[in-house]
């Protein structure tokens, strides 16, 4: 991986940062599947709307960040 506007440490540090967010949700619809009593085919059935809740996940995790770094930034001024 080249260095871009994103350097490489950032690229792994964002790609982490998903499957974490991935990871979750799929733990998340593991839990809903046992507490309801459902099959576990829908683990495969289900997928692309784990992956929604995936990308939603990250992109609340990315604007929880962005407000971080926004009142750090704004304390140092």
């Amino acid at each position: 991986m080249k260095d871009t506007i994103l350097t490489v440490r950032r690229k792994k540090i964002e790609i982490v940062s998903f499957l974490a967010c991935f990871v979750l949700a799929n733990l998340i619809h593991i839990y809903a599947i046992v507490k309801y009593d459902a099959s576990f085919s829908e683990m495969v059935t289900s997928f692309f709307y784990v992956l929604c809740f995936s990308v939603i996940l990250y992109l609340a995790w990315c604007l929880i960040r962005l407000l971080i770094y926004a009142v750090v930034s704004l304390c140092r001024k």
